[in-house]
């Protein structure tokens, strides 16, 4: 490759709170627009803002979990733009001392490991919400105010995948902290990408883009391979990459300049004075870090060696803090000694469903729960049912809400496995199949299975497929 891309990630986090950053007013998403304000929020004069404790804490928790150092003194500044969807005039964000910096997380990338360096991890609060008609914008400023986080990655990121599994490990760490939602959807977590090229094997950095308007994860992937293919053919050509700001398009599936990208300077940034600066103590941050759960990577190594995974099947399990604790659930529950067989329930038959279903794995809607799950399990582990008629039953049971166990006792798909029954439909199956008989006794192996398939069809599925084979052993010549 001649260039090499250089991709710095900023996310930005809305904190699950009850209220407000400064104000009282409710975080409710979905509520009627403009009902969720008042003077603080709208900036009207007079107001005062006061910092929520809670925000607070959660950004405290985040940024350790990140690994960041937290700043003894950290104050609060005004991010100066103009923009209909800040009543305020100004953005109260922080500059020069953030709450935290020099972090790192930990990603996987094709099997091998990278760390990945975050710059800092700063509050401050979100703008309203532009919504554009074909004759009007409009305004809703009930998401004005709502604390966010910006955590900003260092540009050591040099692909759209590492991208990619940058913000799956980070979104994944977030669930476990239970401080957002980070639903995209609800605009509850986003994401820009900073991004340049450079030649290959130097250190510098090129011109920057930067990117917006991705709404998932999978838009941000294909929004980086698209500028590495716009900024490459410019170079190419010896055209001057741009400073500026993109806007990802869904349609066209390709960013379009949006504005020149403007500097820290453009926004005239100053100390918010209305707010007093923040002495955090080193007791306040040990009293925070106690409260940090266990996380994806611990719980991961955990469950490797509680349940002998793995790391391919401990990393699909834990990645969703709460399809990690349905999983565990059915594990635990489960009564076989070998914990693999659900975990290939798991991550095999039941994930699949979850995903036509674009659904998650713990919301799939077993009829009988867990407890239905792993009695499906055990009959075919006990051979009482063929594992793909269990597989049948289970998406059945999605679809009906009836429970397997009553569909399984209703179709009567309990495996034959009764010698003298299977020995006839044996016998029928090499009548009828001479060619593949003799393939068989030429050596070709291949034929037994077919003729196992032949003896299952006649069985309906129901015939043990380990005893089928068997039976036809005894029945058929030598090979």
């Amino acid at each position: 490759m001649k260039y090499e891309p250089v991709i710095g990630l900023e996310v930005h986090l809305h904190l699950k709170t009850k209220t407000k950053a400064f104000c009282g007013c409710a975080t409710q998403f979905g509520n009627e627009p403009n009902t969720q304000t008042c003077p603080v929020c709208l900036g009207l004069p007079g107001s005062l803002p006061v910092y929520n404790k809670v925000a607070l804490e959660y950004a405290i928790k985040v940024a350790l979990a990140l690994n960041c150092t937290i700043q003894e003194f950290t104050k609060f500044d005004r991010k100066n733009y103009f923009y209909p969807d800040l009543p305020k005039g100004y953005q109260i964000s922080q500059y020069d001392l953030p709450l935290s910096l020099h972090g790192f997380i930990h990603i996987d990338v094709e099997g091998t490991p990278r760390r990945i360096g975050i710059h800092r991890v700063h509050m401050e609060e979100d703008a309203g919400k532009l919504m554009h008609t074909d004759t009007d914008s409009l305004v809703d400023f009930n998401r004005t105010g709502i604390p966010l986080l910006e955590i900003v990655s260092e540009p050591e990121i040099y692909s759209p995948q590492e991208a990619w599994e940058y913000l799956t490990a980070l979104k994944s760490i977030l669930e476990y902290l239970d401080v957002s939602d980070c639903d995209m959807e609800k605009g509850s977590l986003r994401c820009d990408a900073n991004i340049s090229l450079r030649p290959a094997g130097t250190t510098g950095l090129g011109t920057k883009s930067e990117l917006k308007n991705m709404n998932s994860f999978r838009a941000v992937k294909e929004a980086l391979a698209y500028e590495i293919k716009r900024q490459t053919e410019l170079l190419e050509e010896g055209t001057p990459i741009t400073q500026e700001t993109r806007l990802w398009d869904t349609k066209s599936l390709k960013t379009l300049s949006m504005r020149t990208k403007e500097e820290a300077q453009d926004y005239r940034y100053f100390p918010e004075p209305d707010l007093p600066s923040l002495q955090i103590g080193q007791k306040t941050i040990e009293d925070i870090k106690r409260t940090i759960p266990e996380l994806p990577q611990e719980r991961m190594r955990r469950v490797m060696k509680e349940y002998n995974l793995s790391e391919y099947d401990a990393k699909i399990l834990v990645i969703s803090k709460k399809d990690a604790d349905f999983a565990e659930g059915c594990i635990t529950a489960y009564p076989g000694k070998e914990k693999k067989i659900i975990v290939n329930w798991l991550i095999g038959p039941l994930l699949s469903e979850a995903n036509n279903r674009t659904c998650s794995l713990h919301e799939l809607p077993i009829p009988g729960g867990s407890q239905e799950l792993i009695a499906l399990v055990l009959a075919v582990e006990k051979n009482q049912i063929s594992n793909l008629a269990a597989k049948s039953v289970l998406t059945e049971s999605l679809d009906t809400q009836e429970s397997p166990s009553s569909i399984i006792k209703d179709k009567n798909l309990y495996q034959i496995s009764d010698d003298s029954a299977l020995e006839k439909f044996a016998e029928e199956v090499i009548k009828e199949n001479p060619k593949s008989v003799n393939d068989f006794t030429s050596g070709k192996q291949n034929a037994l299975m077919f003729l196992v398939g032949q003896v299952m069809k006649k069985s309906q599925g129901k015939a043990n497929p380990k005893i089928v084979q068997e039976v036809l052993k005894r029945r058929l010549p030598d090979a």
